[in-house]
């Protein structure tokens, strides 16, 4: 009995590795090695996905703060913040948000859509979206650097990096299929159990809530979770609306979702 339960203790721990080198080396540019491609990976992997969202908002941290500990002002440590996200994905969730929404706005039956999100050129709807994404995401971190200060903006793109890959959690719920055979959405659509994507969220929502709290004490805790839930929301929103529309999720469906998160946390966390 011992001996099988030292076994199933080493399964796990080597499922939870897996996940998290499948997490950091799917959503990022770090140089972590995928070893395991498989199904059992793209779950543990998906419930990880907040971890790398974690390294992802404390680099964007990181940068925005050196800009303002060197005197270059609310903006352009807003820009460098929103920068790092977009520099440690090679922009492949801004792509996935750009190909998405020319799916979305061709008004093409779902084959043609998703062939026209294929393509290497961006439409016009993704080009409109790009530019208002990114504007609403260095405009939400000014206003929260100006306003609050560094601790203010770092939190908030630590708020918003986590957030936007838990999004990417709960896209990968059982009851989400995807809407091609082959690609990242296939690998890993469907994965993600919904007991285990809702513990992941609470300790999120939990740990979003203890940031807020020790920046602005309970109303700082209720206004980082609200973020949470908001962006959350929205992103849930457009993934139903993208499998509504293309009958399933692909990888650029997962890069609007996150982008989505990502933006909506960080506008909801300047009000008030």
């Amino acid at each position: 009995m011992r001996a099988v339960t030292t076994s199933r203790t080493v399964t796990h721990v080597r499922t939870s590795v897996d996940g998290i080198r499948f997490a950091f080396g799917t959503l990022t540019v770090l140089p972590v090695r995928v070893s395991r491609w498989d199904r059992g990976a793209a779950r543990a992997g998906m419930l990880a996905a907040p971890v790398a969202g974690l390294v992802v908002g404390l680099a964007s941290a990181a940068a925005g703060g050196l800009f303002w500990l060197l005197g270059a002002g609310p903006l352009l440590a807003a820009v460098a913040s929103a920068a790092v996200p977009a520099v440690l994905t090679r922009g492949l969730h801004l792509d996935g948000l750009a190909d998405t929404a020319d799916g979305l706005g061709s008004g093409r039956p779902a084959e043609d859509a998703l062939r026209i999100m294929k393509q290497s050129d961006i439409g016009p709807f993704g080009v409109i979206t790009l530019l208002f994404v990114l504007f609403a995401q260095v405009a939400a971190v000014h206003e929260l650097y100006a306003a609050g200060g560094w601790a203010h903006g770092a939190a908030g793109a630590v708020t918003a990096g986590v957030v936007a890959r838990l999004a990417l959690t709960l896209a990968s719920r059982a009851s989400v299929p995807a809407a091609r055979p082959e690609g990242l959405g296939a690998v890993v659509a469907g994965t993600v159990p919904v007991r285990p994507a809702l513990a992941v969220t609470a300790l999120v929502l939990a740990g979003a809530a203890g940031l807020g709290a020790a920046l602005d004490g309970p109303y700082g805790a209720l206004r980082h979770a609200v973020a949470v839930v908001v962006a959350l929301v929205a992103a849930q929103w457009l993934l139903g609306r993208c499998v509504r529309r293309f009958g399933g999720v692909t990888g650029d469906v997962f890069g609007a979702v996150e982008e989505t998160a990502l933006t909506v946390t960080l506008v909801v966390l300047t009000f008030g």
